[in-house]
Protein backbone atom coordinates (compact mmCIF):
# COMPACT_ATOMS: atom_id res chain seq x y z
CA UNK A 1 0.00 0.00 0.00
CA UNK A 2 1.15 3.53 -0.76
CA UNK A 3 0.07 6.64 1.15
CA UNK A 4 0.63 10.23 0.05
CA UNK A 5 0.65 13.19 2.43
CA UNK A 6 2.29 16.62 2.54
CA UNK A 7 4.58 15.88 -0.41
CA UNK A 8 5.63 12.50 1.02
CA UNK A 9 5.07 9.00 -0.41
CA UNK A 10 5.03 6.18 2.13
CA UNK A 11 5.18 2.71 0.52
CA UNK A 12 4.64 -0.19 2.91
CA UNK A 13 5.38 -2.82 0.23
CA UNK A 14 8.73 -1.33 -0.74
CA UNK A 15 9.31 -0.15 2.88
CA UNK A 16 10.24 3.22 1.49
CA UNK A 17 9.58 6.83 2.47
CA UNK A 18 10.10 9.54 -0.15
CA UNK A 19 9.94 13.31 0.00
CA UNK A 20 9.14 14.17 -3.58
CA UNK A 21 11.60 12.07 -5.60
CA UNK A 22 14.17 11.75 -2.81
CA UNK A 23 14.33 8.71 -0.55
CA UNK A 24 14.27 9.58 3.15
CA UNK A 25 16.54 7.42 5.29
CA UNK A 26 14.50 5.89 8.09
CA UNK A 27 15.32 3.14 10.59
CA UNK A 28 13.19 -0.05 10.41
CA UNK A 29 11.58 0.48 13.82
CA UNK A 30 10.81 4.10 13.01
CA UNK A 31 9.27 2.95 9.71
CA UNK A 32 7.05 0.46 11.55
CA UNK A 33 5.97 3.13 14.00
CA UNK A 34 4.97 5.50 11.18
CA UNK A 35 3.17 2.65 9.40
CA UNK A 36 1.12 1.91 12.49
CA UNK A 37 0.20 5.56 13.03
CA UNK A 38 -0.88 6.02 9.40
CA UNK A 39 -2.70 2.71 9.29
CA UNK A 40 -4.68 3.63 12.41
CA UNK A 41 -5.15 7.32 11.65
CA UNK A 42 -8.89 7.15 12.23
CA UNK A 43 -8.34 6.85 15.98
CA UNK A 44 -6.12 7.84 18.85
CA UNK A 45 -3.56 5.12 19.59
CA UNK A 46 -2.19 4.66 23.07
CA UNK A 47 1.35 4.06 24.22
CA UNK A 48 0.39 0.45 24.92
CA UNK A 49 -0.98 0.07 21.38
CA UNK A 50 2.36 1.20 19.94
CA UNK A 51 4.38 -1.06 22.19
CA UNK A 52 2.26 -4.09 21.31
CA UNK A 53 2.42 -3.40 17.57
CA UNK A 54 6.00 -2.19 17.13
CA UNK A 55 7.91 -3.61 20.08
CA UNK A 56 5.84 -6.83 20.40
CA UNK A 57 4.95 -5.99 24.02
CA UNK A 58 8.57 -5.76 25.15
CA UNK A 59 9.35 -3.31 27.96
CA UNK A 60 9.97 0.14 26.50
CA UNK A 61 10.78 3.27 28.49
CA UNK A 62 8.94 6.52 27.96
CA UNK A 63 12.23 8.07 26.88
CA UNK A 64 12.77 5.42 24.19
CA UNK A 65 9.24 5.85 22.86
CA UNK A 66 9.64 9.63 22.78
CA UNK A 67 12.93 9.27 20.90
CA UNK A 68 11.33 7.08 18.25
CA UNK A 69 8.33 9.41 17.86
CA UNK A 70 10.69 12.36 17.46
CA UNK A 71 12.52 10.39 14.76
CA UNK A 72 9.22 9.80 12.96
CA UNK A 73 8.34 13.48 13.17
CA UNK A 74 11.80 14.46 11.95
CA UNK A 75 11.55 12.11 8.95
CA UNK A 76 8.29 13.70 7.78
CA UNK A 77 9.14 17.32 8.56
CA UNK A 78 7.10 17.60 11.75
CA UNK A 79 8.20 18.66 15.23
CA UNK A 80 6.98 18.21 18.77
CA UNK A 81 6.12 21.89 18.82
CA UNK A 82 4.19 22.06 15.53
CA UNK A 83 2.51 18.65 15.64
CA UNK A 84 0.74 19.36 12.33
CA UNK A 85 1.08 15.71 11.24
CA UNK A 86 1.27 13.73 14.48
CA UNK A 87 -0.68 15.04 17.45
CA UNK A 88 0.06 14.12 21.04
CA UNK A 89 -3.12 14.03 23.12
CA UNK A 90 -2.15 14.22 26.83
CA UNK A 91 -3.05 11.11 28.82
CA UNK A 92 -4.67 9.59 25.70
CA UNK A 93 -2.05 8.84 23.09
CA UNK A 94 -1.16 9.87 19.56
CA UNK A 95 -2.96 10.52 16.29
CA UNK A 96 -1.79 10.89 12.68
CA UNK A 97 -3.86 13.88 11.54
CA UNK A 98 -2.52 14.73 8.06
CA UNK A 99 -4.74 14.41 5.01
CA UNK A 100 -3.79 11.09 3.37
CA UNK A 101 -4.25 9.81 -0.17
CA UNK A 102 -4.20 6.04 -0.41
CA UNK A 103 -2.85 4.11 -3.40
CA UNK A 104 -6.37 4.07 -4.83
CA UNK A 105 -6.33 7.90 -4.57
CA UNK A 106 -9.30 7.69 -2.21
CA UNK A 107 -8.98 10.94 -0.25
CA UNK A 108 -9.17 10.36 3.48
CA UNK A 109 -9.57 13.17 5.97
CA UNK A 110 -9.11 12.11 9.62
CA UNK A 111 -12.21 12.70 11.69
CA UNK A 112 -11.71 15.73 13.92
CA UNK A 113 -11.98 15.53 17.69
CA UNK A 114 -15.44 17.07 17.40
CA UNK A 115 -16.53 14.05 15.35
CA UNK A 116 -17.07 15.92 12.06
CA UNK A 117 -15.30 14.91 8.90
CA UNK A 118 -13.11 17.36 7.00
CA UNK A 119 -12.99 18.44 3.38
CA UNK A 120 -12.64 15.46 1.03
CA UNK A 121 -11.66 17.48 -2.04
CA UNK A 122 -8.10 16.82 -3.18
CA UNK A 123 -5.82 19.82 -3.12
CA UNK A 124 -4.57 20.96 -6.53
CA UNK A 125 -0.98 20.14 -7.29
CA UNK A 126 1.02 19.24 -10.34
CA UNK A 127 0.27 15.71 -11.53
CA UNK A 128 2.86 13.10 -10.62
CA UNK A 129 4.60 11.14 -13.33
CA UNK A 130 2.69 8.26 -14.93
CA UNK A 131 -0.49 9.09 -13.03
CA UNK A 132 -3.76 8.07 -14.61
CA UNK A 133 -7.39 7.15 -14.17
CA UNK A 134 -9.34 4.46 -16.00
CA UNK A 135 -12.79 5.94 -16.52
CA UNK A 136 -15.71 3.49 -16.55
CA UNK A 137 -16.01 2.04 -20.04
CA UNK A 138 -19.27 2.73 -21.86
CA UNK A 139 -21.64 -0.13 -22.62
CA UNK A 140 -22.74 0.45 -26.22
CA UNK A 141 -24.67 -2.82 -26.42
CA UNK A 142 -28.44 -2.88 -26.47
CA UNK A 143 -28.40 -5.14 -23.41
CA UNK A 144 -27.98 -3.31 -20.07
CA UNK A 145 -27.21 -6.72 -18.62
CA UNK A 146 -23.74 -6.40 -20.15
CA UNK A 147 -22.88 -3.67 -17.63
CA UNK A 148 -21.29 -6.18 -15.28
CA UNK A 149 -18.88 -7.29 -18.00
CA UNK A 150 -18.01 -3.72 -19.01
CA UNK A 151 -17.47 -2.67 -15.40
CA UNK A 152 -15.31 -5.74 -14.88
CA UNK A 153 -13.00 -4.67 -17.72
CA UNK A 154 -12.66 -1.21 -16.15
CA UNK A 155 -12.07 -2.59 -12.68
CA UNK A 156 -9.46 -5.13 -13.76
CA UNK A 157 -7.59 -2.58 -15.88
CA UNK A 158 -7.39 -0.27 -12.88
CA UNK A 159 -5.81 -3.01 -10.80
CA UNK A 160 -3.45 -4.28 -13.47
CA UNK A 161 -2.16 -0.89 -14.64
CA UNK A 162 -1.25 -0.02 -11.06
CA UNK A 163 1.43 -2.73 -11.24
CA UNK A 164 3.47 -0.73 -13.77
CA UNK A 165 6.68 0.47 -12.13
CA UNK A 166 6.39 4.11 -11.14
CA UNK A 167 2.66 4.32 -11.88
CA UNK A 168 -0.04 5.94 -9.78
CA UNK A 169 -3.58 4.89 -10.72
CA UNK A 170 -6.77 6.38 -9.32
CA UNK A 171 -8.86 3.75 -7.53
CA UNK A 172 -12.06 2.34 -8.92
CA UNK A 173 -14.30 3.95 -6.27
CA UNK A 174 -13.26 7.43 -7.34
CA UNK A 175 -13.22 6.56 -11.05
CA UNK A 176 -16.77 5.18 -10.95
CA UNK A 177 -18.16 8.51 -9.71
CA UNK A 178 -17.79 9.60 -13.34
CA UNK A 179 -19.84 6.70 -14.72
CA UNK A 180 -22.49 7.70 -17.22
CA UNK A 181 -21.47 11.37 -17.18
CA UNK A 182 -20.29 13.54 -20.06
CA UNK A 183 -16.97 14.82 -18.79
CA UNK A 184 -14.25 17.20 -19.90
CA UNK A 185 -11.12 15.05 -19.76
CA UNK A 186 -8.87 18.03 -19.07
CA UNK A 187 -11.11 18.89 -16.13
CA UNK A 188 -10.91 15.28 -14.90
CA UNK A 189 -7.14 15.58 -15.02
CA UNK A 190 -7.25 18.75 -12.93
CA UNK A 191 -9.70 17.30 -10.41
CA UNK A 192 -7.72 14.10 -9.88
CA UNK A 193 -4.20 15.44 -10.51
CA UNK A 194 -3.45 12.86 -13.21
CA UNK A 195 -1.56 13.12 -16.48
CA UNK A 196 -3.51 10.48 -18.41
CA UNK A 197 -7.08 9.32 -18.83
CA UNK A 198 -7.90 5.94 -20.34
CA UNK A 199 -11.45 5.66 -21.64
CA UNK A 200 -13.22 3.16 -23.82
CA UNK A 201 -16.36 1.38 -24.86
CA UNK A 202 -17.59 -2.18 -25.20
CA UNK A 203 -20.13 -3.25 -27.79
CA UNK A 204 -21.60 -6.68 -28.28
CA UNK A 205 -23.37 -7.40 -31.52
CA UNK A 206 -24.54 -10.94 -32.21
CA UNK A 207 -21.63 -13.28 -31.68
CA UNK A 208 -18.91 -10.60 -31.76
CA UNK A 209 -17.50 -8.28 -29.13
CA UNK A 210 -15.72 -5.01 -29.90
CA UNK A 211 -13.70 -2.97 -27.42
CA UNK A 212 -12.45 0.50 -28.35
CA UNK A 213 -9.98 2.28 -26.09
CA UNK A 214 -8.02 5.51 -26.19
CA UNK A 215 -5.42 7.21 -24.01
CA UNK A 216 -5.63 10.98 -23.54
CA UNK A 217 -3.09 13.50 -22.26
CA UNK A 218 -5.14 15.54 -19.78
CA UNK A 219 -2.87 18.58 -19.87
CA UNK A 220 -3.49 19.36 -23.54
CA UNK A 221 -6.41 17.04 -24.33
CA UNK A 222 -4.50 15.19 -27.04
CA UNK A 223 -5.27 11.58 -28.00
CA UNK A 224 -1.97 9.75 -27.56
CA UNK A 225 -2.95 6.22 -28.50
CA UNK A 226 -5.97 4.18 -29.53
CA UNK A 227 -6.65 0.51 -30.12
CA UNK A 228 -9.48 -1.87 -30.95
CA UNK A 229 -10.12 -5.40 -29.77
CA UNK A 230 -12.56 -7.30 -31.97
CA UNK A 231 -13.24 -11.04 -31.83
CA UNK A 232 -15.98 -13.67 -31.59
CA UNK A 233 -17.70 -14.02 -28.26
CA UNK A 234 -16.64 -17.06 -26.29
CA UNK A 235 -16.47 -17.36 -22.51
CA UNK A 236 -16.99 -13.79 -21.27
CA UNK A 237 -14.75 -14.11 -18.24
CA UNK A 238 -11.92 -15.56 -20.32
CA UNK A 239 -12.42 -12.75 -22.81
CA UNK A 240 -12.32 -10.17 -20.04
CA UNK A 241 -8.97 -11.52 -18.84
CA UNK A 242 -7.58 -11.54 -22.37
CA UNK A 243 -8.76 -8.00 -23.15
CA UNK A 244 -7.34 -6.62 -19.92
CA UNK A 245 -4.03 -8.44 -20.32
CA UNK A 246 -3.52 -7.25 -23.89
CA UNK A 247 -4.38 -3.67 -23.04
CA UNK A 248 -2.24 -3.61 -19.90
CA UNK A 249 0.81 -5.03 -21.68
CA UNK A 250 0.46 -2.63 -24.61
CA UNK A 251 -0.20 0.39 -22.40
CA UNK A 252 2.87 -0.26 -20.27
CA UNK A 253 5.13 0.21 -23.29
CA UNK A 254 3.14 3.22 -24.54
CA UNK A 255 3.12 5.00 -21.18
CA UNK A 256 6.82 4.36 -20.65
CA UNK A 257 7.56 5.98 -24.00
CA UNK A 258 5.42 9.04 -23.22
CA UNK A 259 7.04 9.47 -19.81
CA UNK A 260 10.48 9.20 -21.39
CA UNK A 261 9.57 11.94 -23.88
CA UNK A 262 8.28 14.16 -21.09
CA UNK A 263 11.42 13.75 -19.06
CA UNK A 264 13.57 14.81 -22.03
CA UNK A 265 12.15 18.31 -21.58
CA UNK A 266 12.74 18.41 -17.84
CA UNK A 267 15.76 20.34 -16.50
CA UNK A 268 15.69 18.34 -13.26
CA UNK A 269 15.63 14.61 -13.92
CA UNK A 270 14.66 12.24 -11.12
CA UNK A 271 15.71 8.61 -10.77
CA UNK A 272 12.35 7.49 -12.16
CA UNK A 273 12.62 9.90 -15.11
CA UNK A 274 15.92 8.26 -16.02
CA UNK A 275 14.42 4.81 -15.46
CA UNK A 276 11.66 5.61 -17.97
CA UNK A 277 14.23 6.82 -20.49
CA UNK A 278 16.29 3.66 -20.01
CA UNK A 279 13.26 1.41 -20.40
CA UNK A 280 12.17 3.31 -23.51
CA UNK A 281 15.61 2.60 -25.01
CA UNK A 282 15.18 -1.10 -24.18
CA UNK A 283 11.78 -1.10 -25.87
CA UNK A 284 13.17 0.38 -29.10
CA UNK A 285 14.93 -2.89 -29.86
CA UNK A 286 17.49 -5.20 -28.32
CA UNK A 287 20.53 -3.96 -30.24
CA UNK A 288 24.00 -3.12 -28.88
CA UNK A 289 23.33 0.58 -29.54
CA UNK A 290 20.07 0.64 -27.58
CA UNK A 291 21.56 -1.50 -24.82
CA UNK A 292 24.33 1.06 -24.37
CA UNK A 293 21.79 3.89 -24.24
CA UNK A 294 19.67 2.03 -21.71
CA UNK A 295 22.65 1.27 -19.49
CA UNK A 296 23.73 4.92 -19.45
CA UNK A 297 20.27 6.08 -18.33
CA UNK A 298 19.91 3.32 -15.74
CA UNK A 299 23.34 3.94 -14.23
CA UNK A 300 22.39 7.58 -13.72
CA UNK A 301 19.04 6.52 -12.22
CA UNK A 302 20.83 4.35 -9.66
CA UNK A 303 23.27 7.12 -8.78
CA UNK A 304 20.30 9.33 -7.88
CA UNK A 305 18.50 6.52 -6.06
CA UNK A 306 20.57 3.41 -5.25
CA UNK A 307 17.38 1.70 -4.01
CA UNK A 308 15.42 2.10 -7.25
CA UNK A 309 14.37 -1.54 -7.67
CA UNK A 310 12.79 -0.95 -11.09
CA UNK A 311 16.08 0.46 -12.42
CA UNK A 312 17.99 -2.51 -10.97
CA UNK A 313 15.72 -4.94 -12.79
CA UNK A 314 15.98 -3.00 -16.05
CA UNK A 315 19.77 -3.08 -15.68
CA UNK A 316 19.55 -6.84 -15.26
CA UNK A 317 17.55 -7.04 -18.50
CA UNK A 318 20.36 -5.19 -20.29
CA UNK A 319 22.91 -7.72 -19.04
CA UNK A 320 20.67 -10.70 -19.83
CA UNK A 321 20.20 -9.39 -23.37
CA UNK A 322 23.93 -8.93 -23.91
CA UNK A 323 24.86 -12.23 -22.28
CA UNK A 324 22.17 -14.45 -23.78
CA UNK A 325 22.46 -12.85 -27.22
CA UNK A 326 26.19 -13.59 -27.28
CA UNK A 327 26.96 -9.95 -28.03
CA UNK A 328 29.89 -10.26 -25.67
CA UNK A 329 32.44 -13.01 -25.01
CA UNK A 330 31.96 -12.57 -21.25
CA UNK A 331 28.55 -14.25 -21.21
CA UNK A 332 28.97 -15.75 -17.73
CA UNK A 333 30.04 -12.41 -16.27
CA UNK A 334 27.04 -10.63 -17.79
CA UNK A 335 24.58 -13.18 -16.45
CA UNK A 336 26.21 -13.05 -13.01
CA UNK A 337 25.83 -9.27 -13.05
CA UNK A 338 22.17 -9.63 -14.02
CA UNK A 339 21.54 -12.08 -11.19
CA UNK A 340 23.22 -9.80 -8.65
CA UNK A 341 21.12 -6.83 -9.79
CA UNK A 342 17.81 -8.64 -9.64
CA UNK A 343 18.55 -10.31 -6.28
CA UNK A 344 19.33 -6.87 -4.88
CA UNK A 345 16.09 -5.52 -6.32
CA UNK A 346 14.13 -8.31 -4.63
CA UNK A 347 15.80 -7.51 -1.31
CA UNK A 348 14.17 -4.07 -1.57
CA UNK A 349 10.91 -5.21 -3.18
CA UNK A 350 10.21 -8.92 -2.47
CA UNK A 351 6.88 -8.88 -4.34
CA UNK A 352 8.18 -7.20 -7.50
CA UNK A 353 6.74 -9.57 -10.11
CA UNK A 354 9.01 -8.53 -12.99
CA UNK A 355 12.07 -9.08 -10.80
CA UNK A 356 10.99 -12.69 -10.21
CA UNK A 357 10.51 -13.10 -13.96
CA UNK A 358 13.99 -11.77 -14.79
CA UNK A 359 15.54 -13.91 -12.07
CA UNK A 360 13.74 -16.93 -13.55
CA UNK A 361 15.19 -16.07 -16.95
CA UNK A 362 18.72 -15.85 -15.54
CA UNK A 363 18.36 -19.17 -13.72
CA UNK A 364 17.20 -20.90 -16.90
CA UNK A 365 20.09 -19.42 -18.85
CA UNK A 366 22.54 -20.77 -16.27
CA UNK A 367 21.46 -24.43 -16.14
CA UNK A 368 18.96 -24.03 -13.28
CA UNK A 369 15.76 -24.47 -15.21
CA UNK A 370 13.69 -25.99 -12.40
CA UNK A 371 14.41 -23.05 -10.10
CA UNK A 372 13.78 -20.70 -13.01
CA UNK A 373 10.32 -22.12 -13.62
CA UNK A 374 9.50 -21.68 -9.93
CA UNK A 375 10.49 -17.99 -10.12
CA UNK A 376 8.32 -17.48 -13.19
CA UNK A 377 5.39 -19.14 -11.48
CA UNK A 378 5.92 -16.82 -8.52
CA UNK A 379 5.90 -13.87 -10.94
CA UNK A 380 2.58 -15.00 -12.44
CA UNK A 381 1.08 -15.40 -8.98
CA UNK A 382 1.93 -11.75 -8.36
CA UNK A 383 0.93 -10.47 -11.81
CA UNK A 384 -1.18 -12.64 -14.10
CA UNK A 385 -0.44 -10.33 -17.06
CA UNK A 386 3.25 -11.19 -17.29
CA UNK A 387 3.18 -12.75 -20.71
CA UNK A 388 6.96 -13.08 -20.64
CA UNK A 389 6.76 -15.48 -17.71
CA UNK A 390 4.82 -17.95 -19.86
CA UNK A 391 7.39 -17.60 -22.65
CA UNK A 392 10.33 -18.12 -20.30
CA UNK A 393 8.69 -21.26 -18.87
CA UNK A 394 8.31 -22.47 -22.46
CA UNK A 395 12.01 -21.82 -23.05
CA UNK A 396 12.84 -23.76 -19.89
CA UNK A 397 10.95 -26.80 -21.17
CA UNK A 398 13.05 -26.78 -24.35
CA UNK A 399 16.26 -26.42 -22.32
CA UNK A 400 15.18 -29.41 -20.20
CA UNK A 401 14.77 -31.55 -23.34
CA UNK A 402 10.96 -31.32 -23.24
CA UNK A 403 10.45 -29.27 -26.39
CA UNK A 404 7.00 -30.72 -27.06
CA UNK A 405 5.78 -28.74 -24.02
CA UNK A 406 7.14 -25.41 -25.24
CA UNK A 407 4.54 -24.31 -27.78
CA UNK A 408 1.50 -24.05 -25.43
CA UNK A 409 3.45 -21.69 -23.17
CA UNK A 410 4.51 -19.55 -26.14
CA UNK A 411 0.93 -19.46 -27.43
CA UNK A 412 -0.25 -18.21 -24.05
CA UNK A 413 2.42 -15.49 -24.07
CA UNK A 414 1.28 -14.27 -27.48
CA UNK A 415 -2.38 -14.46 -26.46
CA UNK A 416 -1.69 -12.05 -23.62
CA UNK A 417 0.71 -9.78 -25.50
CA UNK A 418 0.62 -10.30 -29.28
CA UNK A 419 2.82 -7.26 -30.08
CA UNK A 420 5.27 -7.64 -27.25
CA UNK A 421 8.73 -6.06 -27.52
CA UNK A 422 10.19 -9.47 -26.59
CA UNK A 423 8.32 -11.37 -29.32
CA UNK A 424 11.56 -11.90 -31.28
CA UNK A 425 13.06 -13.79 -28.35
CA UNK A 426 9.96 -15.88 -27.75
CA UNK A 427 10.00 -16.90 -31.42
CA UNK A 428 13.70 -17.69 -31.23
CA UNK A 429 13.04 -20.23 -28.46
CA UNK A 430 9.91 -21.51 -30.21
CA UNK A 431 12.06 -22.20 -33.29
CA UNK A 432 14.72 -23.91 -31.18
CA UNK A 433 12.04 -26.17 -29.69
CA UNK A 434 10.89 -27.14 -33.17
CA UNK A 435 14.51 -27.82 -34.12
CA UNK A 436 14.86 -30.10 -31.10
CA UNK A 437 11.79 -32.00 -32.32
CA UNK A 438 13.38 -32.31 -35.81
CA UNK A 439 10.57 -30.19 -37.25
CA UNK A 440 13.10 -28.20 -39.24
CA UNK A 441 10.77 -26.35 -41.62
CA UNK A 442 8.67 -25.13 -38.70
CA UNK A 443 11.88 -24.02 -36.96
CA UNK A 444 12.88 -22.00 -40.01
CA UNK A 445 9.44 -20.36 -40.15
CA UNK A 446 9.62 -19.29 -36.52
CA UNK A 447 13.15 -17.94 -36.88
CA UNK A 448 12.06 -15.94 -39.91
CA UNK A 449 9.21 -14.50 -37.87
CA UNK A 450 11.68 -13.70 -35.10
CA UNK A 451 13.75 -11.69 -37.58
CA UNK A 452 10.65 -9.86 -38.75
CA UNK A 453 10.18 -8.75 -35.14
CA UNK A 454 13.86 -7.82 -34.66
CA UNK A 455 16.39 -8.00 -37.49
CA UNK A 456 19.16 -6.73 -35.23
CA UNK A 457 19.55 -9.82 -33.05
CA UNK A 458 22.60 -11.64 -34.48
CA UNK A 459 22.07 -15.12 -33.04
CA UNK A 460 18.76 -15.54 -34.89
CA UNK A 461 20.48 -14.98 -38.25
CA UNK A 462 23.04 -17.68 -37.43
CA UNK A 463 20.43 -20.20 -36.25
CA UNK A 464 18.46 -19.60 -39.43
CA UNK A 465 21.63 -20.01 -41.50
CA UNK A 466 22.42 -23.36 -39.90
CA UNK A 467 18.90 -24.67 -40.44
CA UNK A 468 18.78 -23.51 -44.06
CA UNK A 469 22.16 -25.11 -44.77
CA UNK A 470 21.00 -28.48 -43.45
CA UNK A 471 17.85 -28.14 -45.56
CA UNK A 472 20.02 -27.61 -48.64
CA UNK A 473 19.18 -23.90 -49.13
CA UNK A 474 22.81 -22.83 -49.36
CA UNK A 475 22.33 -19.43 -51.03
CA UNK A 476 19.81 -18.36 -48.37
CA UNK A 477 22.05 -19.77 -45.64
CA UNK A 478 24.99 -17.74 -46.95
CA UNK A 479 22.90 -14.56 -46.94
CA UNK A 480 21.83 -15.23 -43.35
CA UNK A 481 25.47 -15.67 -42.28
CA UNK A 482 26.41 -12.37 -43.92
CA UNK A 483 23.57 -10.60 -42.12
CA UNK A 484 24.63 -12.09 -38.80
CA UNK A 485 28.32 -11.22 -39.22
CA UNK A 486 27.39 -7.66 -40.21
CA UNK A 487 25.79 -7.31 -36.77
CA UNK A 488 28.40 -9.32 -34.86
CA UNK A 489 31.67 -9.71 -36.78
CA UNK A 490 33.27 -11.64 -33.92
CA UNK A 491 30.70 -14.45 -33.81
CA UNK A 492 32.19 -17.94 -34.02
CA UNK A 493 31.04 -21.48 -33.45
CA UNK A 494 33.40 -21.65 -30.50
CA UNK A 495 31.71 -18.70 -28.83
CA UNK A 496 28.31 -20.24 -29.57
CA UNK A 497 29.48 -23.41 -27.81
CA UNK A 498 30.10 -21.32 -24.70
CA UNK A 499 26.39 -20.49 -24.60
CA UNK A 500 25.20 -23.97 -23.61
CA UNK A 501 22.18 -23.65 -21.33
CA UNK A 502 21.83 -27.22 -20.06
CA UNK A 503 23.52 -30.58 -19.71
CA UNK A 504 20.34 -32.39 -20.79
CA UNK A 505 21.27 -35.03 -23.44
CA UNK A 506 18.33 -34.21 -25.71
CA UNK A 507 19.20 -30.54 -25.61
CA UNK A 508 22.89 -31.25 -26.28
CA UNK A 509 22.06 -33.50 -29.26
CA UNK A 510 20.00 -30.65 -30.74
CA UNK A 511 23.02 -28.35 -30.30
CA UNK A 512 25.25 -30.76 -32.23
CA UNK A 513 22.89 -30.52 -35.21
CA UNK A 514 23.13 -26.74 -35.05
CA UNK A 515 26.95 -26.88 -35.01
CA UNK A 516 26.88 -29.00 -38.18
CA UNK A 517 24.56 -26.56 -39.86
CA UNK A 518 26.69 -23.55 -38.87
CA UNK A 519 29.84 -25.17 -40.34
CA UNK A 520 28.01 -26.04 -43.52
CA UNK A 521 26.73 -22.46 -43.80
CA UNK A 522 30.27 -21.07 -43.49
CA UNK A 523 30.23 -19.61 -39.97
CA UNK A 524 33.83 -19.17 -38.69
CA UNK A 525 34.94 -21.96 -36.37
CA UNK A 526 36.91 -19.59 -34.13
Amino acid sequence: MRYLFEGYTFDTDLRELRCGAEVVSIAPQVFDLLAYLIGNRERVVSKDDLIRAVWKSRIVSDAALTTRLNAVRSAIGDTGEKQHLIKTLPRKGFRFVAKVQEDERRIVEPVSSSGHGGDTTPTQASATRLSMVVLPFANLSDDPGQDYFVDGVTDSLTTDLSRISGSFVIGRHTAFTYKGKAVDLKQVGRELNVRYVLEGSVQRGGDRLRVNVRLVDTEIGTHLWADRFDKPVADLFDMQDEIVSRLANTLEAQLTEYEARRSEQSPHLTSMDLYFQGTASLNKGRTPEYMAQARAFLERALVLDPKNAAAMVAMAVVDVTIGSGLYSPDRAVRLAMAEASVVKALSHAPNFAVAHLVLGDVLILTNRATQGIAECERALALDRNLAGAHAVIGAAKFVMGRAAETEPHMNEAFRLSPRDVNAYRWLLFAGAAKWQLSEDVDAVNRWRRSLEANRNYPITHFLLAGALALLGCMDQASEAVKAGLALDPNFTIRRFRNGILSDNPTYLAMRERIYRGLRLAGVPEG
